[in-house]
């Protein structure tokens, strides 16, 4: 429901304006006035409803805020119409005064009888609060994701991250555990650090969707790092060796077999990244590329005719 519409209204209408359109629609749609007649009692409801929420600066703060779906996620029908006395505001529009109702956990708890104490029941009982979780329950505060960015050394190792976030207009500082192994795209939940609750309700959570930085030197393939080395045609032909140094620090010189192929691999085994906290560890893979002059002296022109000649 949209309640400017509801009501007729723009979303620019003063305070004043909200008022004059209620009250035109309250006298249009009152039980009184359209006895027995259901769509009258659902559009007297309707307009009620709106009304209870653009005539609070708060709550109507909220819902342009965060619009219709978002402010009946955090706002039940109990939330809608706490304090609002609908006999107290009727009475200033004109009409006579039943027994006073002032909308608490039910419509028709206050002194006297309520003749419209029916519109705003569900199923013959009062209203309750009627969040996500059905009634009754706590409306729970609204989750929120952020992203966190991380390299491939807190992958390895696990990290300790304090972070910063920008929530409602302030700065809030979160810590979080980076596990070791996690994957992009993981989240990292932080129960109750989410939006806040209407009514005292149970925060939200704050979801971390990890994002992994690239590396200068690695890409990741599961648990498995890949790095590419380019050595020269002669090298590929004759055999090399290249230095590799791990995540960790650790050196490696790892001899390239005469004849290796371009795009061809060479496995490091078990220093490439853990499969969780405790898993086992993956494998580093040298993908070897071979370089291809752009230009060449006459002298290598005439060494590589030579090659040519000899099926090379």
């Amino acid at each position: 429901m949209d309640y400017y519409e509801t009501l007729g209204v723009s979303k620019t209408a003063s305070a004043g304006e909200i008022k004059k359109a209620y009250r035109k629609l309250a006298l249009k749609y009152h039980p009184d006035k359209n006895p027995g007649d259901k769509n009258a009692e659902s559009k007297f409801k309707d307009i009620s409803q709106a009304y209870a929420v653009l005539s609070d600066p708060e709550k109507k703060q909220q819902y342009d805020t965060y619009g219709s779906t978002d402010f009946h996620r955090r706002y039940s029908q109990e939330d809608i119409f706490r304090n609002f006395d609908l006999n107290d505001i009727l009475r200033q529009f004109g009409f006579g005064g039943g027994g006073r109702t002032t909308f608490h956990s039910n419509p028709g708890g206050g002194g006297g009888s309520n003749p419209f104490a029916h519109i705003f029941s569900q199923g013959g009982e009062g209203m309750r609060g009627c969040g996500p979780g059905g009634c009754g329950q706590q409306v729970k505060g609204q989750d929120m994701v952020y992203q966190l960015s991380i390299t491939l050394d807190d992958v390895m190792n696990g990290a300790n991250k304090n972070i910063s976030l920008r929530k409602n207009g302030e700065i809030q500082n979160v810590s979080v555990k980076v596990p070791a192994g996690i994957e992009a795209g993981k989240k990292l939940r932080l129960k109750g650090k989410g939006g806040a609750a209407p009514a005292g309700g149970i925060p939200g959570d704050l979801f971390l969707k990890v994002d992994i930085l690239p590396h200068a030197v690695f890409e990741r393939d599961g648990e498995d790092l890949i790095m590419t080395v380019q050595i020269k045609f002669s090298e590929a032909c004759l055999g090399t060796s290249v230095a590799v140094q791990t995540l960790e620090g650790k050196n490696f010189n790892v001899k390239i077999p005469p004849g290796t192929p371009c795009d061809g691999k060479l496995r490091i085994k078990d220093h490439g990244l853990p499969h969780g906290p405790m898993g086992e560890r993956g494998d580093i893979y040298v993908k070897i590329g071979v370089q291809v002059p752009v230009e060449l002296s006459d002298q290598q022109k005439e060494l590589i005719d030579q090659l040519k000649e000899n099926d090379l």
